[in-house]
């Protein structure tokens, strides 16, 4: 049980607010500690299928999230040379009874710190953990100014959470010849509720409206030698974005022209941790399984990981608990995973014969047989872990 159990957990983005609310609802008192100064987003888009939003109504937070966020009508995939649709794959039509919804990102963050403070998690902002240290009755956290004892933690802390390495020592990522820009643009009203993958020769562009349709979110992708930094904050200057895409057609074309701020990192693939959890300590989301932005999955699994360790705290203890989330999940993430390289591989012929028949097979399926195109995928969409014991 969690009732009355005191944990403790590192970062506050997605992951780590979602697990807050989950052991909050189960009854523990929980401790944030988060090192930016507020609890906030950079802005970016993200996307949530059905699965993810299985966990957010179930934290009481479904509504809220509904009504900051574009429901999407599908996904269109387009010649990013040409202009042209490749195939149209229709949500409303083939899958009416899932919700996919398109929305920013740091409107996200905003609905979850709200609950948590709703459910009496206490946030701490301006706390840098420096060092973990771990025995099996408690975990001694180090920071920038003091020594803390924690009785559970959560490393919620991303790519770079101070606990991943703890648990599984350091490793080095491998780097996929991928770098990915991302911004965020001023719609002009013609842009459909749907995302767009715009696919070229070692390229894509994915873009989809936020904001009621205010705004345009944009993800470009590029094959290339020279690789960026990880991480998802370095500037870098627009016009090398659309240097990138100047062979694109002009609709990405002139949504590039109207960006003024970017941000590039490189795409690097970690491998699925080995060990999440040693005595009491636990990672999850990113800290476990870093997943490349080819799935639109990777918050979606840190919000089926805070739902599903805070269940398996509340059916087998601090103890044993770990243990039974990490065999619930570890099999799940790596199949997304490995969908995700997958769907990389798709987009960037640079053959053109490849390319035309890549796309011409792509035509002929949506033609055929659309229903099926769509639920390829249904593995994960269709999973609800908030009713899976």
């Amino acid at each position: 049980m969690l009732i009355g159990q005191d944990i403790t957990i590192l970062g506050a983005g997605i992951g780590g607010l979602a697990s807050a609310i989950a052991m909050a609802m189960h009854g523990a008192r929980i401790t944030v500690l988060e090192q930016a100064d507020m609890v906030r987003e950079a802005g970016a888009g993200i996307q949530i299928s059905p699965n993810g939003l299985a966990v957010l109504d179930a934290l009481g937070v479904g509504q809220a999230i509904r009504d900051v966020a574009v429901r999407s009508q599908g996904v269109t995939l387009l010649d990013g040379l040409s202009g042209h649709e490749v195939i149209a794959m229709d949500l409303q039509r083939h899958r009416p009874e899932q919700t996919f919804l398109l929305l920013h990102r740091a409107d996200l963050i905003a609905v979850l710190h709200a609950r948590a403070r709703e459910l009496g998690v206490a946030i701490e902002t301006g706390v840098r953990v420096t060092g973990v240290t771990l025995s099996p009755d408690e975990t001694l956290l180090a920071t920038e100014i003091d020594e803390r004892r924690a009785d559970f933690v959560v490393g919620a802390g991303g790519l770079h959470s101070v606990l991943r390495p703890v648990l599984n020592g350091k490793r080095q990522p491998f780097f996929t010849g991928q770098v990915a820009w991302r911004a965020v643009v001023p719609a002009t009203g013609d842009e459909p509720p749907v995302a767009r993958v715009f696919m070229g020769p070692k390229r894509h562009m994915v873009t989809y409206p936020l904001r009621g349709g205010a705004e345009v979110n944009i993800v470009a992708v590029e094959e290339r030698s020279a690789w960026a930094d990880e991480g998802w904050h370095h500037e870098d200057d627009p016009d090398n974005l659309r240097r990138a895409f100047s062979g694109f057609a002009a609709t990405p074309r002139a949504l590039l022209e109207r960006v003024e701020q970017v941000n590039i990192w490189g795409l690097f693939r970690h491998p699925v941790a080995d060990q999440w959890h040693k005595h009491r300590a636990v990672i999850l989301g990113d800290a476990a399984h870093p997943t490349l932005p080819f799935m639109a999955q990777g918050a979606v699994m840190a919000l089926e990981d805070a739902w599903v360790l805070a269940d398996c705290l509340t059916v087998a203890g601090l103890d044993e608990g770990p243990a039974l989330y990490q065999a619930r999940r570890r099999s799940r993430v790596a199949r997304v995973i490995e969908a995700a390289n997958g769907n990389a591989r798709n987009y960037h012929y640079s053959n053109p014969v490849l390319r035309f028949v890549g796309h011409n097979a792509l035509r002929l399926a949506g033609r055929v047989a659309p229903a099926a195109m769509i639920g390829r995928f249904d593995w994960i969409y269709d999973v609800d872990v908030t009713k899976d014991a």
